[in-house]
């Protein structure tokens, strides 16, 4: 029978990350009538290089809004990962159909307003326990605050080179039903510089060689980044003292087109008006207001485990380069392949149902961020595209 509020129920573990990944009863299979959505920006590099990377996050981040909103009106918690220039969603069969449609109705509104074409597709998790993949979940309390899904097993990964390697055409066209509802997003806050006492925004991408060894090696490799970064909290990307709003018309354009598909001038006014007076709202006159900004780097989306690790963190060079002699050392030994790209600067975007305790700030860093991590010069949709590219690393072996 469907189970709609599997994810609802999973339990809520209140420990460190590291521990968590060595407790394997904590680590549940998703049911096999639930579905894997993935969606991916073509050509992304091309974009962020030519100028267009706080859009790629916006689409990208649009495409999460989309489905969080569906399942918000449900009563349903999903589980979601950014990943810079799209995102992977696990959904009930029960909220499929409206999703793809918004999804689809997304996509063709990016085609339309800037040209950026959004990959979308979809997989049954039963196809990936037939092909002989794992995807199993918990939920972590990264603070008292935010908490994350955490995935391990190729599943996730299997189900993302699938559909780059389809390029599915649009598998829910039917006119005249929309299901797209983007309320809650945001683009409006300036690039971020680092915290005062860090120098750069390192993005980081870790995936392990053998699967079997993979909670074991990501325990090592976030055991490194603690050690040489400190705890999660002291190297977040994000601090409240570097935030400004930007309250450019072009910026707000933007958020107006990727939200609602066209041109809508009192959209626009009123954005324009209300960031305008922003900082006075958020720094003096209301208290929801500076609640707001106190909890904004607790509510940051800064940490992905989707049978990877993603994260994005603040630093120094000499920091970055005692983790990259780590990481090479497990590289190699045949643990792992990494990549990493720092930058001046993080870009954001935001979903905020409300800013007490129900909002994310996605968080990328400048200059490629996500896209650019993967290790020499290799783009990561190149690295994903088949799995024979990848065997040829020495990874993701035939099971």
């Amino acid at each position: 029978m469907a189970d709609d509020h599997f994810y609802n129920r999973l339990p809520l573990h209140d420990m460190l990350l590291s521990r968590l990944l060595g407790v394997e009863s904590a680590f549940v299979p998703v049911p096999e009538d639930w579905h894997v959505v993935v969606t991916d920006i073509k050509s992304s590099t091309h974009a962020v290089q030519t100028g267009a990377h706080d859009l790629v996050n916006l689409v990208a981040t649009g495409s999460i809004i989309a489905a969080l909103n569906l399942a918000y009106r449900r009563e349903l918690r999903i589980p979601f990962f950014f990943g810079g220039d799209g995102a992977t969603l696990i959904l009930p069969a029960s909220l499929l159909k409206p999703v793809m449609r918004a999804l689809n109705e997304h996509r063709q509104n990016s085609i339309r307003n800037f040209d950026l074409d959004l990959r979308v597709g979809q997989v049954p998790v039963r196809d990936l326990y037939a092909a002989g993949q794992e995807l199993r979940i918990a939920q972590i309390g990264l603070n008292e605050l935010f908490f994350i899904p955490v995935v391990l097993g190729g599943g996730l990964r299997h189900a993302e080179r699938l559909i780059k390697a389809a390029d599915p055409a649009d598998p829910y066209p039917e006119a005249g039903e929309t299901d797209l509802d983007l309320e809650g997003m945001e683009c409006r806050w300036d690039r971020v510089k680092p915290p005062e006492d860090r120098q750069e925004i390192l993005c980081l991408l870790v995936d392990v060689c053998d699967d079997r060894r993979q909670a074991a090696v990501f325990q090592q490799v976030l055991a490194h980044i603690d050690e040489v970064f400190g705890p999660y909290a002291s190297r977040q990307p994000i601090s409240t003292k570097r935030l400004r709003l930007k309250a450019t018309l072009a910026k707000i354009e933007t958020e107006m087109r990727v939200r609602m598909g066209r041109f809508h001038f009192g959209y626009l006014l009123r954005v324009w008006l209300q960031t305008l007076i922003g900082k006075w709202y958020f720094f003096v006159l209301d208290k929801t207001g500076r609640a707001y900004l106190r909890n904004f780097a607790k509510f940051a989306d800064t940490l992905t485990i989707d049978g990877r690790i993603n994260t994005v963190i603040s630093g120094t060079a000499a920091q970055r380069e005692q983790l990259r002699s780590r990481l090479d050392q497990l590289e190699q030994a045949g643990e792992i392949w990494y990549g990493l790209h720092t930058s001046a600067e993080s870009v954001m975007s935001c979903y905020v149902r409300d800013r007490i305790d129900q909002h994310i700030p996605f968080v990328d860093g400048s200059e490629g961020g996500q896209n650019a991590e993967a290790k020499n010069g290799e783009l990561r949709e190149q690295l994903y595209i088949t799995a024979t590219s990848l065997q040829q690393m020495g990874c993701y072996p035939h099971k």
